[in-house]
């Protein structure tokens, strides 16, 4: 039986998913949830291969929502038709408004105002079809910043309930499950990339170092 957002009670959610490994938890969350409500998104940055594998081998008809914010990185895009390939995946791509995102470009905004840019072509433009679902999947994971160490397998966020079935993944986990499963890894990875997002606002580093570098900033406001 389907979860009622209005009735989900995290507490018990969190034990009970706790003991389960990731994939046991993305078996369990599509008897829990219906899969129609159900939200996934994806930056296909260095570990989101991971659970765009579980999810596909799970429920192959999954939508993947990518937040095209017309500033990725070419090896991004590139990256993320080989995945599509590979796992046959079900891509929808989110743009910002249209004049909006003329504005940050000309305006060049992630210089001046970062959570402004981000917002404009990020957050916005999910926060348009997020009502439309009860629960976000996402691949974050605990080692990547302090306030990721803090988060719950399930949390609530505003009216939607997040579910992360791979927080507790370690590096060498993750790094296990790409061997172990053939996956291909991003290739600015190689090139000393380990956090991939926006081109202007990524540099080469260690984890999440190389994000937003030289700002207070550590989260798009996405998860945040």
């Amino acid at each position: 039986i389907s979860i009622l957002l209005s009735t989900v009670n995290y507490d018990e959610l969190n034990i009970k998913y706790a003991t389960l490994s990731p994939e046991q938890r993305i078996v369990e969350m599509f008897k829990d949830f219906p899969s129609e409500k159900i939200l996934f998104t994806s930056s296909f940055g260095t570990t989101a291969a991971i659970l765009l594998h579980m999810i596909s081998k799970v429920n192959p008809n999954q939508k993947v929502y990518f937040l095209d914010t017309t500033y990725h990185f070419m090896e991004t895009l590139d990256y993320k038709n080989q995945l599509k390939e590979l796992l046959n995946l079900n891509i929808v791509d989110i743009k910002p408004e249209d004049w909006k995102n003329d504005f940050t470009t000309k305006d060049q905004t992630w210089t001046k105002d970062p959570d402004l840019c981000c917002s404009i072509n990020k957050v916005e433009p999910l926060d348009v079809i997020k009502p439309n679902f009860d629960l976000w999947i996402s691949g974050l994971m605990s080692n990547q910043t302090s306030h990721r160490k803090q988060l719950d397998i399930f949390e609530q966020k505003s009216d939607i309930t997040k579910f992360y079935p791979i927080l507790d993944f370690t590096a060498e986990q993750a790094a296990e499950y790409f061997v172990k499963n053939n996956l291909p890894k991003h290739p600015l990875e190689s090139m000393g990339y380990s956090s991939i997002g926006c081109a202007q606002c990524t540099a080469k580093g260690k984890g999440r170092e190389g994000r937003w570098t030289n700002k207070s900033k550590t989260e798009c406001g996405l998860h945040g």
